[in-house]
């Protein structure tokens, strides 16, 4: 762990020199599971921060964190850092299901995380559940999101269980030992979803987040409004607002091995590509695509594209934005699919 963060601090340090002067608004600690660093070495990480950068006075800071790893030593440790905001992957709260999903906490555990940071004086929490897992029942899920969204958070990440390519689940469904859940459950749980949320005081703001009035994710939301961003570590992404991405590559021993200049790959974003990704990450938030930042060849594509859509309700433009209505919110991927070049 140590020689890591060594290597996260020669990265900032070579990389900062041709960076722009740059205010941080948003810090984002993310995965793998920043929560396995003593806070000694998180103190070292936002030291080497503070040496290159500055942030914002009311920067929001966030780290993601399993629920076993959150004891009240380690947030002792935590409230000695600029942290401000918790991100916990509960994933569930049954502890059958955290059993095959091969989770080191059990549903008590991670109801005693979220107990302990606000014992701490941490109330912006935001914790991710995952819908339609293998034997999952409507039940199962219900009992999830009465739990979650009883619980003091002021933020829930939701999503549907996807089979990566190489993971054990993936393994598993290829051998038969395990299915994919029924397309309709799935769509009957995320209806809940929906519905469970805005009953108990919470904000569709992107497809998959929900939030407290004032506690949308301001860091995430960066990403989907073109804002640049800075990504150090291995894999971390990087965008410079306007059409340049680079990323570093996800070799950790290559990465602790470098002297700063870590191997990295990039890119330079063409005019269709960056329509694409604008259609696509708009299309996600409640607030959708404003036209008015698209040249008027695009502009006229896109509506032209989206007719169909909003002739059949799913979709809605008004004061110049184009949205998903409610109905259009489960059927995104194909409408998303239909605007893109």
């Amino acid at each position: 762990m140590a020689q890591y963060v060594s290597a996260l601090e020669r990265e900032i340090a070579v990389r900062r020199a041709g960076l722009p002067p740059t205010r941080i608004d948003t810090l984002y600690l993310g995965g793998g599971t920043p929560s396995q660093l003593p806070p000694v070495l998180l103190h070292s990480v936002f030291s080497a921060v503070n040496r290159y950068f500055s942030l914002s006075e009311n920067a929001e800071v966030t780290i993601e964190a399993n629920p076993d790893d959150v004891t009240p030593q380690w947030l002792d440790g935590l409230r000695q850092t600029p942290v401000n905001r918790i991100s916990m992957g509960v994933q569930t709260f049954d502890d059958t299901l955290l059993h095959f999903l091969q989770r080191r906490h059990n549903g008590m555990q991670a109801l005693q995380a979220i107990s302990n940071c606000v014992e701490h004086g941490y109330t912006n929490i935001s914790i991710d559940l995952i819908y339609g897992l293998p034997g999952q029942t409507m039940d199962m899920w219900l009992h999830d999101l009465d739990i979650a969204l009883t619980q003091p958070i002021k933020h829930l990440s939701a999503y549907a269980l996807s089979f990566e390519s190489g993971t054990r689940l993936a393994r598993m469904l290829e051998a038969g030992q395990v299915e994919e859940a029924d397309e309709e459950l799935s769509l009957q749980m995320y209806l809940k979803l929906m519905q469970n949320a805005r009953q108990r005081g919470f904000e569709h703001y992107e497809i998959s987040n929900f939030s407290r009035p004032g506690y949308h994710s301001r860091h995430n939301s960066s990403y989907w409004e073109q804002i640049p961003y800075y990504g150090f570590g291995p894999g971390g992404h990087s965008y410079d607002g306007q059409r340049t991405r680079r990323w570093n590559e996800c070799d950790l021993l290559a990465y602790v091995a470098s002297e700063g200049d870590v191997p990295h790959s990039g890119e330079t974003l063409t005019d269709e590509e960056l329509y694409d990704e604008y259609v696509m990450t708009g299309l996600r938030t409640s607030k959708g695509i404003d036209l008015q930042k698209m040249t008027p060849e695009d502009m006229r594509y896109c509506i032209g594209q989206a007719q169909p859509h909003l002739k059949s309700g799913k979709m809605v433009l008004e004061g110049g934005k184009l949205r998903l209505s409610g109905s259009g919110i489960f059927v995104s991927n194909d409408i998303i699919s239909d605007l893109m070049r």
